[in-house]
């Protein structure tokens, strides 16, 4: 019924504690930077505990998190609307966002390809949006891949919160299908070294990115009405 569902969903959704890494905040923040994006509203899909908003909040004037869970570190000052994502109808007005992202959240999903549309629905007209997700073909993740005969993101200890693998190109092509132009990928820099709690020195990162990079990042934008 209604609450069992409800309550798988709040359960998968808290084994992510609500959080991601500094490495991908720092890789949204300094993209925004550079491309000199700021002000009007943000719509982080899939908020966690708002980590992302204590990053980049001096950039826009106003934030709205969704998730299926609100944790008490969500920000005091931020707009909070509890959405399952899975589903095909969000409580959350169309075009509400200058700049919709997902930090490491399509991966969680059962339809990667619905949950695009969706975002792409949230953006404004000329509208960013900005989806991260593991690097599937970074060194670690192949080599996983070649011995344990899956990607190292997706091991039996991470399921049921990472449900789907996204190849680069399946990102690409879910985002273009969704009415989005794809503007460019972005590494991480940051990759952890094979069989170690090592990360690769970053100027050697910087040099090969995808190959040293754990994740990555899809910029989008919407067509213009």
């Amino acid at each position: 019924d209604g609450q069992a569902i409800h309550a798988g969903l709040e359960s998968r959704d808290r084994l992510s504690l609500g959080s991601s890494c500094d490495a991908i905040y720092r890789m949204v923040d300094e993209f925004l930077g550079a491309s000199k994006i700021s002000g009007g509203t943000l719509v982080d899909v899939g908020c966690g505990g708002g980590a992302l908003w204590r990053v980049v909040s001096s950039r826009f004037a106003r934030y709205c998190g969704l998730d299926a869970v609100r944790y008490d570190t969500f920000p005091a000052d931020g707009e909070f609307r509890r959405v399952n994502l899975d589903s095909a109808e969000w409580p959350v007005p169309a075009a509400s966002g200058d700049v919709v992202v997902a930090i490491e959240t399509i991966e969680h999903l059962e339809n990667p390809w619905a949950f695009m549309r969706q975002l792409c629905s949230l953006a404004k007209p000329d509208g960013w949006v900005l989806v991260t997700t593991p690097d599937q073909t970074s060194v670690l993740s192949l080599l996983t891949l070649a011995i344990k005969l899956r990607f190292s993101a997706f091991q039996d200890a991470q399921y049921p919160a990472h449900k789907t693998a996204l190849l680069a190109i399946d990102l690409e092509r879910a985002t273009r299908e969704a009415g989005l132009d794809v503007v460019r990928l972005i590494y991480s820099g940051q990759g952890r070294v094979p069989g170690t709690a090592w990360h690769y020195p970053k100027a050697l990162a910087s040099v090969f990115p995808r190959a040293l990079s754990d994740n990555l990042m899809l910029v989008s934008r919407k067509h213009r009405a």
